[in-house]
C-alpha cells in the first residue's frame, strides 16, 4: 500500500483515485483496474522503440479504460513503507537517462542468461524507482519487461513467478540489494 494522501488524482476527502467509471469505493475500483488492465495485457501492446515514450504507451494502453491521466507522467509526490520515490520534476530526466543506458546495453539483446537477469534487474530497480505513474506502475514495468526479453531472445515462463516473492525482491531492489531479483529473473528464463 502506498503512503496514502489526499491529492489531486483523489475523489474529495477520500484516497481513492479518480476513475471513468467513477468508482468511489476502494475494492471496487482495484477490482475493476485489475480485471481491465489484465484485459488489456493480454491484447498486443503498442509497438514501439523501447524508450520512455513506449513505456509510457503501454501504461495508456492498460490503463485507457481507468484513468484519464493513463500514460502521463504523475505530478504528486509518492511513497511507499517510508521510501521516496522520484519526484515528479525529475522522472522525465531520470527516465531519459535509464532508457538511453538501456539503449547503450543494446536492450540486453546477444547476453547469457545471468548476465540478461542481473541487466534486466538492475533497469527493473531503477524504473520502480523513478515509479512514473500515480497508478500502475508495476504492472507496466512488467509488460514492458516481457517486450524488453522478447525483444533480447528470452522466453519468460510467468506461471513459475511468484507475486510475494517478486514484490519482495522488488523492495529489497529498493533498498539496493538487486541479487533477489536477478535470481527471480533467471528462474523465468526458458532456456
Amino acid at each position: 500500500m502506498y503512503d496514502a494522501v489526499a491529492d489531486d488524482y483523489c475523489y474529495l476527502g477520500t484516497t481513492v483515485l479518480k476513475n471513468k467509471l467513477d468508482l468511489t469505493d476502494a475494492d471496487e475500483l482495484e477490482a475493476f483496474e485489475a480485471e481491465v488492465s489484465d484485459a488489456r495485457a493480454d491484447e498486443e501492446l503498442p509497438a514501439g522503440n523501447l524508450d520512455f515514450a513506449h513505456f509510457k504507451s503501454i501504461h495508456e494502453h492498460l490503463f485507457q479504460d481507468v484513468y484519464d491521466w493513463a500514460g502521463k507522467i504523475r505530478t504528486v509526490r509518492m511513497s511507499k513503507g517510508g521510501s521516496m520515490f522520484c519526484f515528479p520534476e525529475n522522472v522525465e530526466n531520470q527516465a531519459s537517462k535509464l532508457f538511453v543506458e538501456l539503449k547503450k546495453d543494446k536492450f540486453l539483446i546477444g547476453l547469457e542468461p545471468e548476465t540478461f537477469a542481473k541487466k534486466a534487474a538492475h533497469f527493473l530497480s531503477e524504473l520502480n524507482v523513478i515509479h512514473a505513474f500515480r497508478e500502475g506502475n508495476g504492472r507496466t514495468q512488467l509488460s514492458f519487461f516481457l517486450l524488453l526479453a522478447d525483444h533480447a531472445g528470452y522466453a519468460i515462463n510467468l506461471e513459475d513467478l511468484d507475486p510475494d516473492a517478486f514484490l519482495n525482491a522488488m523492495i529489497a531492489s529498493f533498498d539496493g540489494d538487486e541479487e533477489p531479483l536477478a535470481a527471480i529473473i533467471s528462474g523465468l528464463v526458458r532456456h
